[in-house]
């Protein structure tokens, strides 16, 4: 019974949710190397998404997640077509987060709580919801407060460390 509840509401959900954090954490790290995905490119006197979000950081992006996809999958068949979603999604979340900033005039690297916290994970969910295989209810609320406090601890560290250049 025990053991029940926390594969469900522990195991299950961060097994489920890894490729998308895999995902959003690999541009920190192979990112930067090959130029701005927008190439430059201006909506009015904004940039469209702006010189973080690049070429290399996206496809840094889209492997590591899918290679965690291909990890689980010998024990969760069904996790390497939604690794795929998850991490297309948490792609297009960072970026649609990227545009919504420089539309409000929020300078790259500029914080927006929720936004910069959450945008990601809320696409990587959505994009995988035509799979199925959701954690349940309760294994989402822990998701929830796990990504708001990874997400703290992983930014303050990459900053620390000298992968980012602010802590959040």
């Amino acid at each position: 019974m025990i053991y029940q509840i926390i594969y469900d509401v522990i195991l299950y959900p961060i097994i489920y949710i890894f490729p998308a954090y895999a995902a959003n954490g690999a541009p920190v790290i192979f990112g930067g190397k090959w130029g701005p995905v927008d190439m430059g490119k201006k909506i009015g006197k904004r940039r469209i998404f702006g010189d973080n979000k690049t070429i290399s950081g996206t496809l840094a992006a889209l492997v590591c997640g899918i290679l965690v996809g291909v990890i689980e999958f010998p024990f969760l068949n069904f996790m390497l077509p939604i690794a795929v979603l998850l991490s297309l999604g948490t792609i297009f979340g960072d970026f649609l987060g990227s545009f919504v900033k420089r539309r409000i005039g929020v300078n790259p690297g500029g914080e927006v709580p929720i936004l910069d916290q959450y945008g990601f994970f809320i696409f990587a969910l959505i994009f995988a919801l035509p799979l199925a295989n959701l954690p349940d209810f309760y294994g989402i609320i822990f998701l929830i407060i796990l990504t708001g406090i990874l997400h703290v601890f992983t930014n303050k560290g990459a900053h620390r460390i000298g992968l980012k250049k602010v802590p959040w």
